[in-house]
Formats: C-alpha cells, structure tokens, sequence
C-alpha cells in the first residue's frame, strides 16, 4: 500500500532556497564551509571544530528555567544532557517523555544552541512532557560507534525506574526521537532497544525527522533531485559520512557515483534488495530516474571502511526480524532533501513488518526545517513541520 500524502504543493522557487545560505550561516555549506576548509587546509584546525565554533557564536543559549518550563544541565552515566521539565498538572502526577537527539552530521550543533533549546522547550510546554536532549559527543572528538555509545548510555540510565521516578515520568509513555542525523542515532537506538530483553522500560513510539538511514545509494531519486540543493547537498552528506567513519576522504568522489556499492563489491551484494528504491518507493517519487549500479567499483572502499555496510550506522538495511518489534513511528520526510527517500524507504519496510507508521511528507520542505521558526529564520514550513510532529507526539505519547 502506498503512502497518502493529502498536502498539496505551495509555490516555492529555487531562489527562496538559496536564500537559506544568505541568512542560515551555522548551517549551509557556503560560506562557513569554505571558511572551515581553508582554516582546516592551512593546519589551523579541523575544518569541523572551526565550523561548530561558527555554529555556537551564533546561538548557544544558557540553561533557564521559565515560569512554564524547568531547564537544566546535568549527565546521565557520563554523558551530558539538558532536561526540560513542563510544569506539573494536579491531575496527571506522571509525565510524559520525549528522549532527543539533536542532527548535524555527527559532528555539529548542540542540544545548548537557540534551534535545539526552543524546540525542546516548545516540546515540554505544549506536551507538559519531560525532554531530554542529549549532548553527545560530536566527530572529530569521536567517530563511529562512540555517538551510539553515547545515547544508548544515556537513555538506558533515564529509563531506569529510580530516574524515571525521580522526575515523574510515567514508564509507559517515554519516546525516543530526532533529526537528520539525530534521527539516525535514534533510529539504530530503537533497534538496539528492541532487542533488549534487559530493558523494564519498553519505548512507547519513535519519531524520525528527515533521517538519514543509509550509506549504501547515493543515487536515490531524492539524492538525484536534490544534488545540488540547500541546506543539504549530496557531496557535502558523503564527506559527513565518511568524516564520522574517520574514512580516508579520496573516496567520496567515487562513494557518489556508487562505487562502493557496485556489482562486483561482495560484501554489499545480500544488502542491495533492502533498498530497492524501485519497489520500495510510490511511482510519485521515483519519476523518471533510474538506479545507478555500477558493474565494476571500488571493493577497497567497503573493506577500509566496513561500516558503510553496518546496520548500525544504516538501520535502512536492518533484517525484518528487527523491524518487526519496533514501537509506533512517525517519519517526516521533505522534499527538497536528498534524504527524503532514506525516510520513505524506512517508512515502506516498518509498514511490510507490520509496525504502524505514520509518514509525514512535505512537498514545499526543506532539509533541517523544523528548527526554523524564529526570526530572522521563521520559516512558515518551519512552524507548520513543528506543529504537525508535536500534534502526532500529543496524540500518540
């Protein structure tokens, strides 16, 4: 069964989107990208510190407390995490709970910038909800796996009974959610959750906003569409990916054109039909693109870098044993964004194994727009992304 998407497009021209780069400059790719590169070309630092130093110059926000909702920083098991309490209700004792995870490549942002705080703080208001949002540790500090490590650490400790009591949460209504990359860690969170038997808290739902879920097809339709496209292209998610696998960056050029996942490449070979855009994807989608499949590649790619191939790094590709015992999940997918069909695809098999999931599509969005409803970024897509994710949490939590 094919996804309904009831909204109709909104005129929307190209240049609005270059407009994001003149006015978003913590995250588009010009000019600060340049700027990091060439601090980073002349040995000066890493091209992302330099570029997460631009981010926090323009919005890191100090822990507050407002008459509605409570703010603080403290750790979980070693990892730090910002909580945002909404304020109690004499007639629900127990609270509700959304445990986030910020985006920005593995490497950028922070759950202490302006975009991250208001939407947490808009999310313990409007849910009267506990939120934990989550400062895990970013690339180059660390790389792959230690972001996992981080969230799953994290997020086991909340759960336990103790914590959970302590900030009045009630055990059966806690959920894990986040963005682009966050949307990634938890992704693979729930998967691992799911299968931990150790667990007394079992997760109550998932919400995925434009997760990335796959390094395997640089050559989706969306990636295809999308190739050039603000805030997100195609190049700069490649050299995101092998930046958090610390993989040798000579391979992104050749990582485009699906090199790495070529016929010949053996190892990739049993994980292609998990992604077959062509059966996983609504023909309203696919278009007139076609699959890029190499016949010859790269196998040097995948065995200096396995974990292109890992599920934890692309829960896309997770065997349906898996997907089977996730919890309720909505997925809201762009479609002005390469990731948009990691989001759809994801959607399609959690439906086929029998998980009741929610796609929310927007034909007029963008990549990383629901952090956007502030001014000079207060972004109508923006506001109306926000309140359709908050509406199904308030509804489903």
């Amino acid at each position: 069964m094919e996804p309904e998407f009831p909204r109709q497009a909104i005129t929307w021209g190209e240049h609005h989107l270059l407009l994001i780069q003149d006015i978003i400059p913590p995250v588009c790719h010009k000019p600060p990208h340049s700027l990091s590169n060439l601090i980073h070309y002349l040995g000066l630092s890493h091209h992302l510190v330099t570029l997460n130093f631009i981010i926090f110059s323009f919005g890191k926000k100090s822990a507050w407390s407002s008459t509605q909702v409570k703010v603080t920083d403290t750790d979980f098991d070693g990892v730090e995490v910002r909580v945002f309490e909404g304020s109690p209700k004499p007639e629900e004792p127990l609270k509700r709970s959304v445990v986030y995870i910020h985006g920005g490549g593995w490497a950028l942002a922070s759950a202490k910038i302006s975009y991250y705080d208001e939407l947490c703080t808009a999310m313990a208001e409007e849910l009267n909800a506990v939120i934990v949002s989550i400062e895990y540790r970013l690339v180059p500090k660390v790389h792959f796996p230690e972001q996992i490590n981080d969230v799953v650490r994290a997020t086991k400790y909340f759960l336990q009974p103790e914590v959970l009591q302590k900030y009045s949460v009630d055990p059966g209504r806690v959920g894990i959610s986040g963005d682009s990359a966050g949307g990634n860690l938890a992704a693979v969170l729930g998967q691992q959750f799911s299968q931990d038997a150790s667990l007394k808290s079992k997760l109550k739902l998932q919400a995925l906003i434009y997760p990335v879920l796959q390094a395997l097809d640089f050559n989706t339709p969306s990636y295809q569409q999308n190739v050039d496209t603000p805030i997100l292209p195609r190049y700069v998610m490649v050299k995101y990916w092998v930046d958090y696998f610390k993989g040798n960056q000579d391979f992104v050029q050749a990582m485009i054109v699906n090199n790495h996942t070529s016929l010949d490449v053996e190892e990739a070979a049993a994980l292609r039909a998990r992604l077959n855009w062509t059966s996983l994807l609504p023909t309203v989608f696919t278009k007139n693109y076609t699959p890029v499949v190499q016949t010859t590649g790269n196998a040097r790619i995948v065995r200096e870098i396995p974990q292109l191939l890992d599920v934890r790094s692309s829960p896309l590709i997770a065997d349906r044993e898996v997907l089977q015992h996730l919890p309720k999940t909505y997925i809201l997918t762009c479609e002005h964004d390469v990731l948009r069909d990691d989001g759809i695809m994801y959607a399609k098999r959690l439906e086929s194994a029998g998980v009741e999931v929610t796609l929310d599509h927007f034909e007029d969005a963008f990549h990383g727009c629901m952090i956007f409803t502030s001014w000079p970024t207060n972004f109508s897509v923006g506001i109306r992304t926000r309140k359709s994710y908050i509406t199904w949490l308030d509804q489903n939590l």
